[in-house]
């Protein structure tokens, strides 16, 4: 096991990121995020409240993507979450997924599926607090709190507050 952010090194990353949506989105007029349970829906919250003290309010809501995922088959069955609609919803919006780890980008793309069928929002981008590499998929994240290069052997694990009374990210070293 290995620490790679500690509490205060993870605020700072999110206070980073908000700035950095709201240069690239000139404001907040159009905003809207989205986070991915689980942890994506506590950091897309925190996000919103980072970005509320420096722009004002943001629309922030929950995408459940459990039916979109590609494999099914090879993980034990997740209980459905429900997706929360921001306040006027997402249509003609600059939407920001958020996530926690981004890896092959199966969770992404799972996720635009998932957005295409509550409307069709101007722009889509990525924030996550971690990007491990290993992408399947021609995915990038707009917004990346570390780039943590890892060995596939290797597993990132995030915990926050909200969900584990904690907040830190760890390698941990799968054994085989």
């Amino acid at each position: 096991m290995s620490l790679v952010l500690d509490s205060g090194e993870i605020n700072r990353a999110l206070k980073r990121i908000s700035h950095e949506i709201v240069e690239r989105n000139h404001g907040v007029n159009s905003l809207v995020l989205m986070g991915i349970p689980t942890r994506g829906r506590f950091i897309a919250e925190r996000l919103r409240e980072i970005i509320a003290t420096i722009e004002g309010p943001v629309a922030c809501g929950t995408l459940d993507i459990t039916m979109h995922r590609d494999d099914h088959r090879l993980r034990a069955p997740r209980v459905l979450v429900e997706t929360v609609m921001p306040h006027g919803g997402i249509e003609g919006k600059d939407v920001v997924l958020v996530d926690d780890v981004l890896f092959s980008g199966r969770t992404i793309r799972a996720a635009l599926d998932a957005l295409g069928e509550l409307g069709r929002p101007n722009s889509v981008q990525l924030a996550v607090l971690v990007d491990r590499g290993h992408r399947e998929l021609p995915i990038r994240a707009d917004f990346v709190g570390k780039n943590i290069p890892t060995s596939i052997k290797e597993q990132v694990k995030v915990y926050l507050t909200e969900h584990d009374d904690k907040d830190l990210v760890e390698i941990v070293t799968v054994q085989e």
